[in-house]
């Protein structure tokens, strides 16, 4: 996308984010407690994986991952090289993105064991295990920390899909995968991931204005309301009890979040709702790493 094809709404959204620091003003943190609390950049613990991430993740799929994209490879570059400098070492991609690629330019260089790299796998493809051989290529690594079935929206999901489980399992045991688990888009789909053994991961959409979270609804076809908030918490405490690990997506509701109040607020809803062990948000520019980091940082301050 060039410069000229922004539109009108995505340069408020861009503007909204760098007016929102001014909020973070007000937002201190007590000499005593500086390096005693939790940060945006803390390296935590995935549930009963024992895997390791940063406890927020920067996300390439904004709307398909045309948001990413958009920035092109040297943009996409340099913002990855940015948010890694900050400590941010989780990175959240799928197939759907089209930024498998993009990443394996990204990261050379660095560190493979210091990163935590997330894909997810949609569909019903016939060899499940051709398709991670192939994802790991086009990322151009070994392993994969952690593969999703993407997007269920049936409460019978892992019936359908048996094939894609039966096949993560068996790349669990090769070491081609470190940990599986789902993405969900209905409340039915939320439900039956929480009670699976199989699930190491659930990667669960929450935010307290109920913008583009599960719902009975199957699909996207629900509306945006906070009354379905409640739902969707039960079944992450449900998670939480079978220990499983949880990430937080749709913090910033897909980047509809356009005015600084509504960011605060979603943030300091998910980071001290103890429901989350990690959190990942669509980056376009340095300086929404920023403020994210500044608001969850506040966030966790608080509740230390």
């Amino acid at each position: 996308m060039s410069r000229k094809e922004i539109t009108r709404r995505e340069f408020i959204k861009g503007t909204a984010a760098l007016a929102g620091t001014a909020f973070l003003t007000s937002c201190t943190v007590s000499p005593l407690a500086k390096g005693q609390t939790p940060t945006a950049v803390d390296q935590v613990t995935l549930g009963k994986t024992g895997l390791k991430l940063s406890r927020l993740g920067i996300g390439t799929g904004t709307h398909g991952g045309r948001v990413q994209r958009s920035l092109g490879t040297e943009g996409f570059n340099r913002l990855i090289r940015y948010v890694y400098d900050q400590g941010i070492t989780y990175i959240d991609t799928a197939e759907n993105y089209k930024t498998h690629t993009w990443i394996r330019d990204a990261i050379k260089g660095i560190d493979r064991e210091k990163l935590f790299i997330q894909t997810k796998m949609p569909g019903f493809p016939d060899n499940p295990l051709k398709v991670i051989d192939r994802y790991r290529k086009e990322l151009g690594v070994d392993y994969i920390d952690s593969l999703l079935v993407h997007c269920t929206v049936r409460n019978d999901w892992d019936e359908r899909r048996k094939r894609l489980l039966d096949a993560f399992e068996e790349a669990k045991a090769k070491k081609i995968i470190r940990a599986h688990g789902v993405s969900c888009h209905s409340l039915g789909a939320l439900t039956k991931a929480a009670q699976l053994d199989w699930v190491d991961v659930n990667l669960v959409r929450l935010n307290p204005q109920g913008v583009k979270i599960d719902t009975s609804d199957v699909g996207w076809r629900a509306r945006s309301n906070a009354s379905h908030v409640p739902a969707v918490l039960e079944q992450i405490k449900v998670m939480r009890q079978n220990q499983h690990g949880i990430i937080g997506m749709k913090i910033i509701g897909e980047g509809n979040f356009a005015e600084p109040e509504d960011r605060e607020k979603s943030i300091r809803f998910t980071m001290q709702s103890g429901l989350v062990d990690a959190v990942v948000i669509g980056f376009k520019s340095t300086a929404e790493v920023d403020e994210a980091i500044q608001r969850i940082n506040c966030a966790l301050a608080q509740t230390a």
